[in-house]
Formats: structure tokens, C-alpha cells, sequence
């Protein structure tokens, strides 16, 4: 029997690295982006245009043939910049309209989610499927109800809720503390110990991979995040280790480094690196997935690749 997936947001961070192994494992893929000539060409991937999805979306032309679907694309977490009704339209009211494309024509949908549908910034427990979903913020909200209009479409489907995925060419809070890590100056994190998890894109590509077809995996949601969670201090040293330098922390109270985060309205930032957020991703390895990487050798391997190309 063909497989036929059909990706969605294809030339983005995640989208570019699916369609490459979905390719190489066997599928024929119709890779769709709003501009299709940034897809690299490659045998088995049909490079296609998507609509514009602050728009409703007629989807019957993209799913015509295909056995399965990857909604990757979406509207980034920008927080405090874009208007609630614009997360619902693209990250919600979207994913229902191919939902309902879909239902009776696909074998899966897998939504790829996000983890902040999930919870807030951080936590003082062990992240988990069994808790409540509590959003905190516009894309949260957005993206816990597309999850919710897909699961009332009749579409055989897998939520994917990663946490902040890491690799070459990543963009948002990784790569700016990457951007610090690349300056000579000393960085006060030495004291930040708590641990965050991180989400490698080869996992990632993973597990899509294996729920794509996992009868475990039919009408089920998933956590996903690397095994191990890493401390701020050690992600920065990891992160110059990369670049070929010693860690250069040093320790600065923590009430001075959140003073001084206030100062330049960044105390959301400050959150998201002084709190515990441990995602528990035990419920998806025990249908199968085994991550490859840790993260601190991914982030390693991530500033090599991305000190090498000049990124």
C-alpha cells in the first residue's frame, strides 16, 4: 500500500527535517508551504502551495491522496505581540477545518501541539498526560482547542505536546541564550540548578515517525521531551562547550538577576529560566519511542553545526 502524508508548514525548522526522513524512510510526501521553492527538491516530496490559514481553509485539494496528515504549521508563541483571535484562527479554528478535510479520508492526523496546551512556564512537579490542561497563556489556549476540535472531527488522530525543541537553525528563547553564549563575557547562571526540559529535533522527527502508524497511538495524546531535563547552568556550558570555550559562569543572587530581568521588561524570560519544568514523557516510550539524543550532547552538537555554518 502507498503512503502518502501530507505535511503541512513544510519549509519551517521541524517541518524541513520530516519531510527529508519521511522521504528517505519510504513515504511519498506532499511537502506543503506557503512559498514552496524554500522546500528542497528531492525525490518521493511533491512541493506544494498551502493557503493562507488566517483564512478558512478549504483542505480538499492538499488531502486528495493521502493516507496521512503532520499539521505542523502554525503561528509561533510571540508572546505579548499578536492578538488572541489570530493564535485561535490559525492554531485552533484551522486545525478543525482539515480535521474535517480529513475525517473519513486519512488514516492518521498527527497535530503537533505544543506543551505550553499543557501547562505554564513552570511547575514544581513532573509534567504528565493525567493532568488537567491548564493553559496560561493565548497560544496555550489556542492550541488546546485545535487538539479539542480535532478530537471531536471522527478523524483517526495523535496530539503531540513537545516541549521547546532544539537544533540547528532554531529560533526564539534557545537561540538567544545561544547568542549569549557565543559572547566572550562571563554570564551569571552559575546558580541556576533547576531543571527544564528540552525536546532534540531528531526525537521529535522520531516519534511523528513512529505515531504516524502506531495503532497505540490512534486517538491518543502524548508529552514528548528529551529523557533528562538540564539545568540552565549546564545548557549555557554545553552551549560553549559546543563553541570549543570554557563555561565561564559565574554566580549572581538570584533576586539580582530577577531585579535586573524587571528592569528591562523581561520577567516572562526570567520564568521561563529560574523554574523547574520537568516533562514526563514515559507514556510515548512505552509504545516504542526511544530518543537518541540527550540534550546536553544535542546542544553540543547543535552549536558545533551551527559555529561551523556561521549561523
Amino acid at each position: 500500500m502507498t503512503r502518502r502524508v501530507l505535511i503541512t508548514g513544510a519549509s519551517g525548522f521541524i517541518g524541513r527535517r520530516l519531510t527529508a526522513t519521511l522521504a528517505k524512510e519510504g513515504w511519498e510526501v506532499r511537502a506543503a508551504a506557503r512559498d514552496p521553492a524554500t522546500i528542497p527538491a528531492a525525490s518521493q516530496v511533491e512541493r506544494v502551495a498551502m493557503p493562507d490559514l488566517a483564512q478558512r481553509v478549504d483542505w480538499a485539494r492538499l488531502l486528495a491522496g493521502t493516507t496521512h496528515v503532520v499539521h505542523v504549521a502554525g503561528i509561533a508563541h510571540a508572546p505579548g505581540q499578536l492578538p488572541e483571535a489570530l493564535y485561535r484562527r490559525i492554531n485552533a479554528e484551522a486545525v478543525g477545518e482539515l480535521a474535517q478535510g480529513a475525517s473519513g479520508r486519512a488514516a492518521r492526523v498527527v497535530f503537533l501541539s505544543s506543551v505550553r496546551a499543557q501547562a505554564g512556564l513552570s511547575a514544581d512537579h513532573p509534567i504528565r498526560e493525567t493532568d488537567a490542561a491548564l493553559p496560561t497563556d493565548a497560544y496555550g489556549r489556542a492550541k488546546l482547542e485545535g487538539e479539542e476540535l480535532l478530537a471531536k472531527s471522527g478523524a483517526p488522530f495523535t496530539v503531540l505536546r513537545p516541549a521547546v525543541v532544539y537544533g540547528k537553525g532554531v529560533k526564539g528563547n534557545i537561540a538567544a541564550l545561544a547568542t549569549l553564549a557565543k559572547t566572550p563575557m562571563p554570564l551569571p547562571f552559575a546558580s541556576l540548578g533547576n531543571r527544564r526540559s528540552l525536546l532534540a529535533l531528531d526525537n521529535l522527527v522520531q516519534a511523528i515517525a513512529l505515531v504516524l502508524e502506531a495503532k497505540q497511538a490512534e486517538n491518543e495524546t502524548f508529552l514528548i521531551a528529551d529523557p533528562e531535563p538540564i539545568s540552565v547552568a549546564d545548557l549555557v556550558a554545553a552551549m560553549r562547550e559546543g563553541l570549543g570555550r570554557p563555561p565561564h559562569l559565574v554566580k549572581m543572587p538570584l533576586g539580582a538577576i530577577k531585579r535586573l530581568t524587571r528592569t528591562f521588561g523581561k520577567e516572562a524570560e526570567w520564568e521561563r529560566i529560574s523554574g523547574n519544568f520537568f516533562v514526563d514523557a514515559s507514556k510515548l516510550m512505552g509504545i516504542g519511542w526511544r530518543p537518541t539524543i540527550a540534550t546536553r550532547q544535542g546542544i553540543i552538537t547543535m552549536m558545533r553545526a551551527e559555529n561551523g555554518a556561521r549561523i
